[in-house]
């Protein structure tokens, strides 16, 4: 995680520059929240209450004014690293986010334009660290080797950390991770026959599930040593070592031909730079008459260009390195990249705030355990707010979710079979 004193602090400055920053800083946010039309936020700092908007909505109390200036100068970078410090609270992290969603669409819809305009000249620009495979192991273990109790506790049974599906409002967590995998296993039609590759083990739950419930094979590949390490205890504690195979192994690096490829939610740590060559690869690993599926959580086509290039708060201080594809950047790399043609695409993506919703729920009834942990504070800040802005973008449709169905150049197939 960043180190959240790295935000300008009054001591950085003289006191009279200091002040007049935050006062500048302060006066730039109520004039962005006068314009609210959608929903409703009051400020209370230092005993006096700022209403902006209409009705009732949520409170923000302002703990420390060096929250103004993190807001003004680093976006959603700031509105991180602020409330990870204890700057700022709320009572509803949700539904501010929603809320600031919609008071920014306007302006954002601007930087979005210019973005596209100068997009052909800024994608030439050398990347600051290049993306090798050492790199991206450290941005995987940034995140995915928080450690794996933590994970547990968050997560259900089947310990899926992608969108669930909910065919019903009251069935389980795990039920509905189930529903997701299975849902991918009728579109790649799995069966006995398929040798599978995974993209992206996790913790396991779908190679476990394939194998378990349509017998076939599946050789899948991770770069999270925590992950490895239980994804293979729980193929050897499921008897399924004759029919899955975990690779600690980079899947640029994975050798042979598959039936099947399927990856989960992967596809956003790759790097928008590695777009192409992911599908490149998938191209090389599937056979001829095989099929694909991807499950990527995506972002609104008309802000791409403007987020690939943006240090936000989930690129700052929780996925480092990630990225999220559009829908057309998906679609279009693929053709360019690959000989993989479009079958079908589904948006799951209302379902992501309900899955988002449970985790932070186990999470709250569970705090006993996860305080037994001993993370930090901070760290309890860090994913309760990543949690809830999560929940809220998805709301408000900025970013959703997709199963794409991809099938190879010989793949044919008729309404018959």
């Amino acid at each position: 995680m960043s180190d959240t004193s790295s935000i300008v602090s009054q001591s950085a400055l003289p006191p009279d520059a200091y002040a007049r920053g935050v006062r500048v800083a302060r006066a730039l946010v109520h004039r962005l929240l006068r314009r609210l039309s959608h929903g409703a936020i009051e400020i209370v700092e230092n005993g006096s209450r700022h209403h902006f908007g209409v009705g009732d909505g949520v409170t923000v109390w302002v703990e420390d004014p060096r929250t103004y200036v993190a807001l003004v100068r680093d976006g959603s970078a700031g509105f991180g690293r602020s409330y990870v410090a204890g700057w700022w609270r709320c009572d509803d992290v949700t539904t501010l986010v929603r809320t600031l969603v919609r008071a920014l669409d306007q302006p954002l819809s601007y930087l979005d334009a210019v973005a596209r305009v100068v997009a052909p000249i800024r994608d030439r620009l050398p990347e600051r660290r290049r993306r090798e495979k050492p790199l991206d192991r450290e941005f995987i273990r940034a995140h995915y080797d928080l450690g794996n109790d933590f994970y547990s506790l968050m997560l259900d049974e089947t310990m899926m950390y992608s969108c669930a599906y909910f065919e019903h409002s009251n069935v389980s967590l795990a039920d509905a991770s189930r529903a997701k995998l299975d849902r991918l296993a009728r579109k790649l039609r799995v069966g006995p026959n398929d040798h599978v590759a995974e993209i992206g083990t996790g913790w396991g739950g779908l190679a476990v599930h394939f194998a378990e419930n349509y017998g076939c094979r599946v050789t899948s590949v991770t770069i999270s040593d925590a992950q490895f390490e239980v994804a293979r205890q729980r193929v050897r504690e499921r008897g399924l070592d004759g029919r899955v195979t975990v690779l600690n192994l980079d899947y640029r690096d994975l050798g042979g031909t598959y039936d099947k490829v399927v990856s989960v939610e992967m596809v956003e740590a790759i790097g928008w730079r590695q777009l192409g060559t992911y599908f490149s690869t998938i191209d090389r690993l599937v056979r001829p008459e095989g099929l694909v599926a991807i499950q990527a959580i995506t972002i609104d086509d008309a802000a791409y260009e403007r987020a690939k290039w943006t240090d936000d708060f989930i690129k700052d201080l929780v996925f480092p390195g990630g990225f999220l594809p559009s829908l057309s950047a998906l679609v279009g790399t693929s053709s360019r990249s690959s000989s993989l043609r479009v079958l079908e695409v589904e948006d799951i993506g209302r379902h992501y705030p309900e899955t988002l919703a449970r985790w932070r729920e186990n999470l709250a009834t569970r705090r006993a355990e996860v305080d037994s942990l001993r993370y930090p504070e901070h760290f309890h800040r860090l994913w309760d707010l990543y949690l809830g802005y999560c929940e809220g973008a998805f709301l408000e449709r900025h970013i959703s979710d997709v199963q794409v169905l991809f099938a190879g150049r010989e793949f044919r197939s008729s309404l018959t079979e």
